[in-house]
């Protein structure tokens, strides 16, 4: 079933709005019908301008209802919205996002810097909605009113979409998981072109470490205080290839015990997730 919209969208503001990351975000969130984008911070170099002097825009039409939006510094003295999505790079949204969360927001963070710590909850709404149960235990910790709520890593979001209906039914042993990914990931101006025409880079720095813990936090069990990691050995590679949007994720996936080609596509075929349920 649907969610009904409420009746007066909620105001919101995005941090780090002149990245890459930071415009889609404004492109998911200018005609949202739970959400007024009513608030966009940068860096003090953005700060006082308007959107369209600050952002150097990527791809389709910049949204007309934020080009004359004034650029805020990220600062929760000055932006005000309750509900904070941050585009924020990991080298400064830790303390940002902290200074955020202690004046009372909730911050819904893109950055890695949050993600396995045992208070925070690492979400995909279809998947393991009730990890946002440790919001509470969160803030009795903390001892503030707001809380951090993360997204993970963009191929272990792809990888956990697939995984978690086959480990529910069956419970996975052992993952290997290879990945392919678009030069969009490595945001604006990502990859230097002679580097990636016509190759394949073996590596991207950070990335398998952060699939490797994330897959097992998502589709771990929440007790009274933490996310017990499911019981998964599992090991990563990464790889950047020439592709402009979409990644790929390539898997070979251990059960422990036989688990039929048939058995499996029936799960994935009658599969929906919480937030669809």
């Amino acid at each position: 079933m649907t969610p009904t919209p409420p009746r007066e969208r909620l105001p919101v503001a995005v941090l780090g709005a002149t990245g890459a990351v930071g415009q889609t975000f404004i492109r998911l969130l200018a005609d949202h019908p739970w959400f007024r984008l009513a608030e966009l911070a940068a860096s003090e170099r953005s700060a006082g301008k308007t959107y369209a002097q600050a952002a150097r825009w990527i791809g389709d039409a910049m949204p007309e209802q934020v080009r004359g939006i004034t650029v805020l510094p990220c600062d929760p003295a000055q932006v005000k919205s309750p509900l904070v999505f941050s585009a924020l790079d990991s080298s400064v949204a830790g303390e940002v996002e902290l200074a955020f969360a202690r004046a009372g927001r909730l911050v819904l963070s893109n950055a890695k810097n949050f993600r396995m710590d045992d208070d925070v909850p690492l979400v995909i709404p279809e998947v393991n909605a009730d990890h946002l149960g440790l919001l509470e235990v969160q803030r009795a910790k903390r001892g503030w009113s707001g809380g951090i709520v993360t997204n993970a890593n963009c191929a272990s979001i792809m990888a956990v979409m697939a995984l978690a209906p086959l480990h529910e039914a069956f419970g996975i042993s052992r993952l290997f998981v290879a990945t392919m990914q678009a030069v969009s990931g490595a945001g604006y101006p990502g990859v230097p072109s002679l580097d990636i025409l016509g190759n394949v880079i073996p590596f991207i720095k950070d990335e398998e470490p952060k699939i490797e813990t994330e897959i097992r936090k998502m589709l771990g069990r929440r007790s009274d205080t933490r996310i017990d990691l499911a019981d998964i050995r599992i090991s990563a590679h990464a790889n950047r290839v020439a592709v402009e949007n979409g990644h790929t994720v390539c898997m070979s996936v251990d059960f422990g015990t036989h688990v039929g080609a048939d058995a499996a596509l029936e799960v994935l075929r009658e599969w929906r997730g919480e937030a669809s349920a």
